[in-house]
């Protein structure tokens, strides 16, 4: 089952609309004990670092999360927006301490040389090939005033804005994109729906 998780900050039915849309079914993933039966995990993402951890942490359910992505099964799992950006160390956004699943930081785009936030199509730069998507280019949407500072390993698409940034990551069985694939036409959709086949 495609388990995406509802924190009441993110954007999960959206998320939810967008899979029934492809034609797959989904729930919602609220309690420890809904990700026991899950073949692959979806952290949809709008609002801010610290509001997202907190908001997880209420739930109860970053142990089992961690468990489901990293244990013995090792469910995919894709984060969008700031489902991405929690995945690391450390957000500047609220100064967040976060998951800390992937080495490295999220920072605030220079507002000296653009303007926050990025928010409209931008075209990625896809630099390796994955189990759900060949190394290519296409435009997606964002909305972001913060981006990643990821470990070059991990940097799976860039793009740019004022200078590069990541824009989507990978390792193993985690994903994240910056831009949110479930607003972005055909291309976020097929990227999505790539994504929960190979879950």
């Amino acid at each position: 089952m495609i388990k995406i998780i509802d924190y009441k900050a993110g954007n999960a039915p959206s998320v939810l609309h967008a899979l029934t849309h492809l034609g797959h079914k989904a729930e919602f993933a609220s309690s420890p004990e809904d990700f026991k039966k899950a073949h692959c995990i979806i952290l949809p993402g709008v609002g801010s670092a610290q509001a997202t951890m907190d908001s997880l942490n209420e739930l109860n359910i970053i142990e089992a999360l961690k468990e489901a992505v990293h244990g013995k099964k090792k469910i995919p799992f894709l984060g969008i927006c700031i489902g991405m950006q929690i995945l690391f160390e450390y957000s500047e956004e609220d100064d967040a301490d976060c998951l800390g699943w992937l080495p490295g930081k999220v920072v605030k785009f220079d507002t000296q040389k653009t303007r926050v936030p990025q928010m409209g199509w931008n075209k990625v730069k896809f630099l390796k090939d994955t189990n759900i998507h060949d190394a290519n280019e296409d435009y997606f949407y964002f909305v972001n005033s913060y981006h990643a500072q990821a470990d070059n390993s991990d940097i799976w698409g860039e793009a740019d804005y004022a200078g590069k940034f990541t824009a989507a990551v990978n390792r193993d069985n985690i994903y994240g994109t910056q831009f949110h694939v479930e607003k972005s036409g055909e291309a976020g959709l097929k990227l999505l729906d790539d994504f929960v086949r190979w879950g």
